[in-house]
């Protein structure tokens, strides 16, 4: 259902701060600490002594000690002591490859000896002072494709965020898709528009008129496993659009990590980055604050449309021209699915 042999984004490194964090990603029941010299570690939650999650135990001297008996547990996942007891030959437990960077915790849950750190994204927000970044997450009772049908066609905002971002041009204004390797790109460009309120709220902060007529873009990116990265913004109308100058727009990347627990639950790691006023801290919060409203307005929408799919397996679904982003997506992911498998196989022969 979905690909293991890749990186994704596990959760944050404020979230074990003080004791262990259990989390299941791709149906691997993963708990994250820090252990030797505060090295981020991910090993199976899974105490190999009476099965007890090790989530619930806590961290002393860079070993995770088990709550229930007190079994100490290496990064390798290796038993090293336990109060009173001989454990040389305790089995191991999984350790998974984990990598901390751009500000995110960073899991490969497939084959860990192709798991290739520089095989991690790039991202030119994530380290970069000229950019300010505000986030959140998620936790969302769907299938993981269903969020990356919804990133890769905005046209639902006409109807799910009217209040916010929605607005009729969008569902006049074509939308064009290509393909670039395993990254597939939608794209919306709608000229001389009102700008929604969110977007008015965007150019009031950049110190721009709001009440003119504006150009807007919305450039979808995904690339696998199911990262969708959406470049938005709008600028005063005839001065470049998407090419305009930094004092005639207001522009932002959605950040969209989205990632599987289960084959109907997921972890939907959310943000914005953007490159104006970056070191306005209230405006991030602003921003932030403004974006999760959106995003909430997604939930329901998606939980109860994955309540329907699985109550209707035999239905077909319709393929419209504003789906072949999310087409083209889900046959990337199908592809790599059927690699691993191959690859899999060969190796049991």
């Amino acid at each position: 259902m979905f690909p293991k042999n890749c990186w994704y984004v596990a959760c944050t490194p404020d979230e074990f701060t003080d004791k262990p964090l259990g989390r299941q990603i791709c149906g691997e029941r993963i708990v994250f600490y820090r252990g030797t010299e505060g090295q981020v570690a991910a090993v199976e939650d899974f105490c190999p002594h009476r099965g007890a999650p090790l989530s619930l135990g806590y961290v002393e001297d860079g070993l995770l000690v088990c709550g229930y008996h007190g079994l100490q547990m290496g990064c390798d996942g290796k038993t090293v002591a336990m109060p009173g007891q001989r454990v040389k030959g305790f089995p191991c437990i999984r350790n998974y490859p984990v990598i901390e960077r751009h500000g995110f915790v960073w899991v490969w849950t497939g084959d860990a000896t192709l798991a290739d750190p520089e095989d991690i994204p790039e991202l030119e927000w994530a380290n970069n002072s000229a950019w300010a970044y505000g986030g959140g997450l998620y936790h969302i009772n769907c299938d993981y494709r269903l969020m990356i049908d919804n990133l890769m066609d905005l046209t639902h905002e006409t109807y799910v965020h009217a209040s916010s971002i929605g607005q009729k041009e969008i569902d006049e204004t074509p939308v064009q898709t290509k393909a670039e390797g395993d990254t597939v790109i939608t794209s919306r460009f709608m000229n001389n528009v009102t700008a929604p309120p969110f977007w008015q709220a965007a150019l009031r902060a950049n110190q721009l008129a709001d009440d003119v007529p504006v150009d807007r873009w919305q450039v979808c990116r995904f690339t696998p496993p199911s990262h969708v990265m959406i470049e938005v913004g709008v600028a005063h109308a005839g001065h470049g659009g998407y090419d305009a100058k930094p004092e005639f727009k207001a522009s932002s990347i959605v950040v969209d990590f989205i990632t599987p627990e289960t084959e109907t639950s997921i972890w939907y790691f959310w943000g914005m980055a953007r490159h104006f006023k970056a070191d306005d801290s209230a405006l991030t919060e602003q921003i932030r604050e403004g974006q999760g409203q959106i995003f909430n307005e997604d939930l329901e929408m998606l939980e109860r449309q994955q309540r329907n799919l699985l109550d209707y397996p035999d239905r077909q679904l319709l393929k419209l021209n504003i789906d072949t982003g999310g087409v083209r997506s889900r046959r990337i992911i199908e592809r790599l699915i059927k690699e691993e498998d191959q690859l899999i196989a060969s190796k049991t022969l």
